[in-house]
């Protein structure tokens, strides 16, 4: 069927994937340019570390709640349009803002509008490439094409107008992806199948209890602690990778540089495992990306010199990238279509929410009092401890697997 906006039956893929490629520029400057921008107001590393666990404190709360909200209303699209809104008027005012304590409470409600649409504008890419038979890494890459962009040009502006132009610069992307969202095409809400009318009805209908039934289940569990181990490494990074290159002498054009590396080189392993992944289990897949963490880590630690860091960003592909879709690949198979908002949304909690709060409290302790080498050693013990959670997981699963082999040969040969 043709959309009435345009006449294309892929302007919905279109619209969506212009607003991902313009939200990513919104997350280059939040993520990355503000810690600077603290700085060069006269915060310490741990003010910085603080401030930026604020936003995963805030994001446990908002993005269940606007996710769970979308999910009740049944559209994403009003639920994204109230969150773009808010984040302007936050923006507006935080712009305004010199004092740690007025930073402090105006960021908090920024986060607030912040983190959930992510998880949505993911949710919609997986809804909306189901409807037209692709695979949603054809929508989501747009979001890694954006934060490239975004990643350089961003730099190379404030390397001309100064790093007080970081909040004038988010605002206006916020105002162009506000107006963005007027043609986007909304999902409907997925009614849950009704039992077949013809099936035997003497038998007990088990009832359904959804996303508890699912999280109670220990190898879930197991899954989120290991994510919530690896992702206090990539957070520690995220927060301080900035503030490191600065240190080493770095200018806001090569953070744009190094920002670029790693969102380019996360492009053709989304694009590979977008079409090849289901041909590997997902759990060889998580090791080996906690391996490349460990290992991007320890060069981190080792790094002197601005050029350096560029280079070791391109792991970014092999740790980030891996690990992304892997975990979207196992979200979408073990929690119900009714109930993705939600479950997406708790995979957010977990991989930045949860860690980001610790990584950037504890993270900005670490940095300022041990140094650099030390705070990217632990990140290093963080991977490691991860990757022995899913090892543990996977041989387990591999013997669980040999037993289920072999009682259904025995049941065989006793026939």
């Amino acid at each position: 069927m043709f959309s009435k906006r345009t006449g294309s039956p892929y302007s919905d893929q279109n619209w969506l994937r212009s607003f991902l490629f313009t939200i990513y520029g919104t997350s280059v400057l939040v993520v990355s340019y503000f810690p600077l921008f603290y700085t060069h107001l006269g915060f310490s590393s741990s003010q910085v570390g603080y401030l930026y666990s604020l936003g995963p404190l805030i994001s446990i709360l908002s993005n269940l709640f606007w996710s769970m909200m979308s999910d009740k209303l049944g559209t994403i699209r009003k639920i994204m349009f109230i969150l773009l809104a808010g984040q302007l008027v936050t923006g507006l005012l935080l712009a305004r803002a010199t004092e740690f304590s007025s930073v402090m409470l105006i960021l908090s409600f920024f986060y607030f509008f912040y983190y959930p649409v992510f998880p949505l504008a993911d949710t919609m890419a997986i809804k909306i490439a189901e409807r037209h038979g692709r695979n949603f890494i054809t929508i989501r890459v747009f979001g890694s094409l954006g934060y490239s962009f975004f990643a350089l040009t961003v730099g190379y502006a404030l390397r001309a107008l100064g790093a007080t132009w970081s909040l004038t610069l988010c605002i206006i992307i916020i105002i162009i992806a506000l107006l963005i969202t007027i043609g986007l095409k909304d999902v409907k809400k997925t009614v849950p199948e009704l039992p077949d009318q013809e099936a035997d009805t003497t038998k007990p209908v088990k009832k359904e209890h959804g996303l508890k039934d699912i999280l109670l289940q220990k190898e879930v569990l197991w899954f989120f602690g290991c994510v919530f181990v690896l992702a206090l490494g990539h957070r520690m990074n995220e927060a301080f990778l900035t503030i490191s290159l600065k240190n080493l002498g770095a200018g806001e054009e090569v953070i744009g540089w190094a920002l670029l590396a790693s969102a380019l080189s996360e492009i053709p392993v989304l694009f590979i495992l977008g079409k090849y992944g289901d041909k590997f289990k997902e759990l060889p897949l998580l090791i080996l990306a906690s391996f490349m963490y460990a290992l991007r880590f320890l060069l981190m630690a080792l790094a002197d010199h601005p050029g350096s860091i560029i280079a070791i960003q391109a792991l970014h592909s092999l740790t980030f990238g891996v690990f992304f879709v892997t975990c979207v690949r196992y979200i979408t198979r073990i929690i119900p279509d009714r109930l993705r908002a939600t479950g997406l949304a708790i995979y957010t909690v977990v991989w930045s929410s949860a860690a980001g709060l610790l990584s950037g409290t504890f993270g900005g302790m670490i940095y300022q009092e041990a140094g650099r080498f030390t705070f990217y050693m632990v990140a290093v013990g963080f991977s490691l401890l991860a990757l022995v959670g899913f090892l543990g997981q996977h041989l387990l699963d591999i013997y669980r697997g040999s037993i289920r082999y072999s009682e259904k040969t025995n049941k065989r040969a006793s026939l």
